[in-house]
C-alpha cells in the first residue's frame, strides 16, 4: 500500500514537472502591407500580448513594401526594447522586406527568410512620389543611413550592406542575405523556423536567453478589430 502511494505521488510530481515543456508556446502574428501608424500600433500590441501570455518569443511573419519613416522608427523601437525575443520571418515565398522592412528585419533578435523572398531597396522616397529639394533629400538620406547603421551595429549584422541598401537601393535574395550576414537563417515554414532557432542564444535586456522552441505550440494572434480598421 505504501509503495503504491509513493508511486502515485511520484507520478503526480512528474506530471507537473513536465507541464512547462508541454505548455511552451510561441506567439505568431502576420504583418502583410505597408508600414503606417496602424501597423506600428499592431506590432507594439502583439509584443505586449505575447509577453503577457508568457510566450518563448514572438514571430512576425512579414511581407511589406515599406512605408512611413516615423512608423518604421516606432516599430524598430518596440522591437529593440521588447521584453521578449522578437523573430522577424520574411515569408511566404514571393514576399519581401522592402524599404522600411529592411530596418524592421535588422532590428529583430533573430531574422529569417523563406526561400524565394528578398530584402532591400531602402532608399527613402517622398510620399506620393513627390519631388523634394536636393538639400532636404540629402538630409533625409543621411538620417536614414545613420538609423539603419545603428540598428545593424546593435544586432551585429552587416553594416556595409545595410548602408548600401539605403544609399544604392541594394537588394538581395534570401540565400544571399544569409551569406552576407543580413539575416540569420532560411526556413521553409514557421514550424521549420522554430526547429532551427531552438537552442539559439539572444541578448535580451543585458542578459542571455536560450530559446526553447522546437516543440513549442504555435499560438496565432489575430489583429483586433481596431487594428483591422487602422491597417
Amino acid at each position: 500500500m505504501r509503495g503504491a502511494l509513493v508511486a502515485f505521488v511520484l507520478a503526480i510530481v512528474a506530471l507537473f514537472v513536465s507541464v512547462p515543456a508541454l505548455c511552451a508556446t510561441v506567439t505568431v502574428v502576420r504583418f502583410a502591407g505597408t508600414v503606417n501608424p496602424g501597423s506600428a500600433d499592431y506590432i507594439d500590441w502583439a509584443i505586449k500580448q505575447a509577453t503577457l501570455s508568457g510566450s518563448e518569443c514572438l514571430v512576425i511573419e512579414m511581407d511589406t513594401p515599406g512605408g512611413l519613416v516615423a512608423s518604421t522608427r516606432t516599430i524598430v523601437q518596440s522591437i529593440l526594447n521588447a521584453p521578449l525575443p522578437v523573430v522577424v520571418y520574411v515569408s511566404p515565398a514571393g514576399a519581401h522586406a522592402g524599404s522600411a522592412g529592411v530596418m524592421i528585419t535588422l532590428a529583430a533578435h533573430l531574422a529569417a527568410m523563406a526561400p524565394g523572398t528578398n530584402i532591400g531597396a531602402a532608399h527613402p522616397v517622398a510620399a506620393g512620389g513627390e519631388k523634394i529639394d536636393e538639400e532636404l533629400k540629402k538630409k533625409i538620406t543621411n538620417d536614414t543611413i545613420a538609423f539603419v547603421k545603428a540598428i545593424a551595429q546593435k544586432r551585429k549584422r552587416n553594416v556595409k550592406w545595410a548602408i548600401e541598401a539605403v544609399e544604392q537601393s541594394a537588394s538581395v535574395t534570401a540565400s544571399e542575405a544569409v551569406k552576407l550576414g543580413v539575416v540569420d537563417l532560411l526556413a521553409d515554414s514557421t514550424r521549420e523556423l522554430l526547429e532551427k532557432i531552438d537552442g539559439r542564444t539572444v541578448q535580451l535586456d543585458g542578459r542571455e536567453v536560450v530559446l526553447k522552441t522546437k516543440d513549442a505550440q504555435i499560438a496565432r494572434l489575430e489583429p483586433s478589430i481596431k487594428h483591422k480598421l487602422l491597417m
